[in-house]
């Protein structure tokens, strides 16, 4: 029989675990700077990434992180070109900043030394 338990611990893991996409929007709102709103966000993981990216997707992942307290938001002004609808911008908080640095450690840690990496041509 089966812990019930570690199923717990498990989907709190998952929940907690910073996606490969999540991460690169947080890399995105940390180059954007002040200005990171989704349009710009997405147009920095195109320009860096050399894939299409949809709008929908980044503020998908916006909301999410927003939810794990990674990102936060403030409503600029209104504006004429949009409409009269305000931007909404996002800055990457402490805790996304952690979040991201221990990525980045856990990460090389598990590159470094796969020879399946070392300057292969696969």
């Amino acid at each position: 029989m089966l812990d019930t338990g570690l199923f717990y611990i498990v989907e709190q893991m998952s929940r907690e675990v910073l996606g490969n996409f999540e991460l690169m929007v947080l890399l995105a709102v940390m180059r954007v700077g002040e200005d990171a709103y989704g349009v710009p966000i997405a147009e920095e993981l195109e320009d860096k990434s050399g894939r299409d990216v949809l709008l929908g997707s980044v503020y998908a992942a916006l909301d999410r992180l927003d939810a794990k307290g990674l990102v936060a938001s403030s409503m600029g002004e209104s504006t004429p070109e949009r409409g009269g609808r305000a931007k909404r911008y996002f800055k990457v908080t402490a805790r996304g900043l952690r979040e991201v640095r221990d990525t980045q450690r856990t990460l090389v840690k598990l590159w470094r030394g796969l020879p399946e990496l070392q300057g292969g041509t696969a």
